[in-house]
């Protein structure tokens, strides 16, 4: 299962640059998204987040 960016995100975009795959993105929302069909679920971008707003 794909990990989730909540509404905690700042939108600092370290997720995105952590992601060995590319599955992290802006979304529509003004905060980053995880493609679930593109996630490796390896956790780099949980690890990443300075504000723990990734969750499994």
């Amino acid at each position: 299962m794909a990990h989730v960016i909540t509404d905690e995100c700042v939108a600092c975009g370290a997720c995105e640059d952590t992601c060995p795959v590319g599955a992290i993105a802006m979304g529509a929302n003004g905060i980053y998204v995880i493609n679930p069909d593109e996630c490796v679920d390896c956790g780099a971008c949980k690890d990443g987040c300075p504000v723990g707003a990734i969750h499994d």
